[in-house]
């Protein structure tokens, strides 16, 4: 039988997982290319490239800070809470080499705005509604 400690410590971990929601990350339906990776993903969205390798041109879009798949998104794609993430791009903009991903609402605002225009990638819960014009280029957990 299982010790008392291993069973808070396997129940707090069985909690962390299940914290983690199945995210979408999404682009146009124009867009070139239908799958990326997470690491891929990453440098989009931390300002270490401006495109998708064999894809055009992308402008990321953030969820509103504290939103959860926001939380999920950066935790499963970076592996940074928002206080790492904080402090990455505090000194990005202090050393003039970045700036962070204009910022939005939740899902909807993000699917409508990624929907009208073609260089744009953000992410949505999976179980999010959906608009014509949307293309599903990773889904988080892989």
């Amino acid at each position: 039988m299982p010790s008392v400690p291993m069973l808070v410590l396997t129940s707090l971990l069985a909690v962390s997982v299940q914290a983690y929601a199945d995210i979408d990350v999404i682009v146009n339906s124009g867009y070139a290319l239908s799958h990326a990776s997470k690491a891929d993903i990453a440098k989009v969205f931390l300002a270490k490239a401006n495109a998708l390798p064999g894809g055009s041109f992308l402008v990321p879009v953030d969820q509103r800070d504290g939103a959860p798949a926001r939380s999920s998104f950066y935790a499963q794609v970076t592996g940074k809470n928002a206080s790492q993430l904080n402090a990455y791009w505090s000194k990005l903009i202090f050393t003039g080499q970045g700036q962070p991903p204009r910022t939005l609402g939740g899902d909807d605002e993000i699917a409508a705005l990624v929907a009208k225009n073609p260089n744009m990638i953000g992410y949505v819960h999976a179980s999010a509604t959906r608009l014509n014009g949307l293309k599903v280029i990773a889904h988080l957990p892989e």
